[in-house]
């Protein structure tokens, strides 16, 4: 089995080499900087391991590979632009099951461990084993949706999560619908964001220059601080972005709303608790064109977006929810989500179900292999567990309260999901 070299992660510094799908691992000369693979082993026994890696002639490196335990030394003289094996010999897998192959360099700092190509398996162990053999390594998407009755007109989306664990690079989408997303990031070790995006119409994914302004969602409004403008790559349209140090293990509240204007176009806007100041904010309103309806398509989801932090995953936040139809009547009954992960070839993404009693619970995405985790392929439906939804207070139609003055007056002290009728 080959496993490419540019489909392992770098610790501590996840910059501490080049990784490319075109040359592999390269500018590796620090001897305190690891090479990890993951991989899931199918089938105990004996896995033989090799490395192929490129050295000027000459040149001469001596590295050490960690597996199950167990560490083997091993050295190699380059030849110029032909590849070099190193042999690292054989390691006894004793059950089947997740393994971790860590790479170290043994070598004088500032000295090239080699152009690294390819970890080679082979031998009863390397039967079925999965692993990413894909250049991507962040930690894909995990979607949980919540199914809507098809008659339901929805004018409000209401969400609270809360990120327990929050590596660089994760994106929190609370509330998310047919037209845009609504959440929080961590983009760097110093700045955090507060996220409001909606998707323009028509069929461009990727340059907003190419998007007529028939199709264009114009901005309304927006909050002070809030910067806005457009994006692109992954459909195009309006985007407003607030920089907000959240903190992890803290409740964050978010509110979508969607207004009808006329027959072809809704108002969608967010909202945000600002925790300091203890009330709602806009963060921006978009004025969406060839709609003309309500919310739809609910849903949330968690990834870790950059490749040099996927092993870290995206990792479990609980999130409290509910929804808002306009002319809600009778007892609400809880959706049961499904939920998704997008797949990665020869081997799924990896899910472990978190759940809470106290709240609701969502999955962990993770690339990399962890022996806590369960493996699982696209689409996944949790089946022995799930959520645990409470429908404390339903605001009357004819309510003096606002959306807003709704969600304080229904959710002020208590846990789960407020169901509200504006």
């Amino acid at each position: 089995m080959r496993v490419p070299a540019f489909t392992a992660y770098l610790e501590p510094d996840p910059d501490g080499a080049r990784v490319s799908q075109r040359s592999g691992i390269s500018d590796w000369t620090d001897p305190s900087l690891k090479v990890i693979w993951f991989g899931d082993i199918q089938s105990p026994g004996q896995l033989n391991c090799s490395l192929l890696l490129r050295l000027p002639a000459d040149a001469e490196t001596k590295l050490r590979l960690t597996v199950a335990g167990k560490s083997r030394e091993a050295a190699a003289k380059g030849t110029g632009s032909d590849s070099v094996k190193v042999d690292f010999g054989s390691f006894d897998i004793p059950a089947a099951g997740y393994q971790q192959f860590t790479l170290e360099s043994l070598n004088a700092p500032g000295q090239s461990a080699g152009n690294l190509q390819t970890l080679l398996l082979d031998g009863p162990a390397a039967v079925g084993a999965q692993f990413n053999l894909e250049e991507r390594r962040n930690a894909a998407s995990v979607h949980l949706a919540y199914p809507i009755a098809g008659a339901t007109n929805v004018d409000a989306f209401y969400c609270e999560v809360t990120g327990q664990e929050t590596p660089l690079w994760t994106y929190f989408e609370a509330c998310g619908w047919h037209r845009g997303y609504f959440g929080m990031q961590v983009n760097s070790p110093t700045e955090r964001r507060i996220i409001f995006s909606v998707w323009d119409s028509g069929n461009e994914g990727v340059d907003r220059k190419k998007v007529g302004a028939q199709d264009r969602v114009p901005l309304v409004a927006k909050g002070d601080g809030v910067f806005s403008g457009d994006f692109g790559n992954e459909g195009t349209g309006g985007h407003s972005r607030l920089v907000y140090p959240w903190k992890t293990g803290e409740k964050q509240r978010f509110i979508v709303t969607a207004k009808p204007t006329e027959a072809t176009h809704t108002i969608c806007a967010g909202y945000w608790f600002q925790p300091d100041q203890k009330k709602w904010m806009l963060t921006s309103s978009w004025k969406a064109p060839k709609d003309g309806g309500y919310l739809r398509g609910l849903y949330s989801f968690v990834e870790n977006f950059a490749a040099a932090t996927g092993r870290f995953g995206a990792r479990p936040f609980t999130a409290t929810n509910g929804f808002a139809p306009p002319a809600a009547r009778g007892r609400n009954r809880p959706p049961r989500p499904s939920a998704t992960i997008r797949r990665a070839k020869r081997i799924g993404w990896i899910v472990s179900w978190v759940s809470r009693t106290d709240s609701f619970f969502f999955p962990r995405a993770d690339s990399s292999l962890d022996p806590r985790n369960t493996a699982r392929s696209s689409p996944v439906r949790p089946t022995a567990i799930h959520p645990r939804i409470l429908f404390r207070r339903r605001i009357p139609r004819n309510s003096k309260y606002s959306v807003l003055e709704a969600v304080e007056h229904s959710c002020a002290g208590v846990r789960g999901i407020a169901v509200l009728a504006a």
